[in-house]
C-alpha cells in the first residue's frame, strides 16, 4: 500500500468529525510525503482542511449537510500540534464557566507559543503571547475562573456570579485550587478565600 492508501485506511477507521493532524501519521512516512498524501485526500473529498495543518473527516447530517468542527476544537488541536500551553481568557473564559451565554466570535487564548490569528469559518482564534506566570495554573476549573474574574473586574462581580463561581470551585482538586489561588491577583485571592470554607482551600 502507498502512504496515501495507508493514511486513507486509518482515516476511514476514525469517527466522522475527527480532527486530523499530519503528526498523527508520522509513522507512515516523511513529513513531506504525509503532507502530500493529505493534500491529495483533501482534493478527493475524503478529508476537509479546516485550518493550516488541520483536517477533519467530514461529518454529514442528513438535515443540515456537512458539520464543521467548532473553533474551540480547532484551538485544542492547534495547541496539541504545536505543543503549546494555552489558557482561555476574556469572553471565552466567561462562556466556558457559564457566566455568559453568549458564544464569543473571537476566541482569545493566552499562550507561550507564537502570537497569531486563525480564521475558522466566521470565527477567529487569537493566540496572545503572555508571561509564564499566567500559564502556571493547574486546575481545569480554577484557571478558567481566574481568567473569567479578571474579565469581569474587581468590584464588578455580582452575587449570582459569585455563587456560580464558588459552586464550580468546590469541584476543583484541592491541591490544584490552593496552587492556583496563590497565582491570582490579590483581590481574586481574597474573594475566593472569603467565599469558600477553610477546608475547601
Amino acid at each position: 500500500m502507498s502512504i496515501q492508501e495507508k493514511i486513507a485506511a486509518q482515516i476511514h477507521a476514525l469517527p466522522e468529525g475527527e480532527l486530523l493532524l499530519p503528526s498523527d501519521f508520522s509513522d507512515l512516512g516523511s513529513s513531506e510525503a504525509v503532507r502530500l498524501a493529505l493534500f491529495r485526500l483533501e482534493k478527493a473529498g475524503i478529508i476537509v482542511r479546516v485550518a493550516q495543518g488541520i483536517y477533519v473527516r467530514p461529518k454529514i447530517s442528513k438535515w443540515i449537510g456537512p458539520i464543521s468542527p467548532s473553533a474551540e476544537e480547532v484551538a485544542e488541536a492547534i495547541a496539541k500540534r504545536d505543543r503549546i500551553r494555552t489558557v482561555p481568557t476574556g469572553g471565552y473564559a466567561l462562556n466556558a464557566v457559564g457566566l455568559s451565554t453568549q458564544v464569543p466570535m473571537n476566541i482569545v487564548l493566552l499562550t507561550d507559543g507564537s502570537p497569531r490569528e486563525i480564521k475558522v469559518g466566521k470565527r477567529t482564534i487569537k493566540f496572545k503571547r503572555t508571561t509564564p506566570k499566567n500559564l502556571l495554573a493547574k486546575g481545569k476549573i480554577s484557571r478558567l475562573v481566574i481568567q473569567a474574574l479578571k474579565e469581569i473586574g474587581n468590584g464588578n462581580v455580582t452575587e449570582d456570579e459569585g455563587k456560580k463561581i464558588f459552586e464550580l470551585l468546590k469541584k476543583e482538586d484541592e491541591k490544584d485550587l490552593k496552587h492556583d489561588i496563590a497565582l491570582a491577583p490579590v483581590w481574586i485571592q481574597k474573594m475566593i478565600k472569603k467565599g469558600l470554607t477553610c477546608s475547601q482551600i
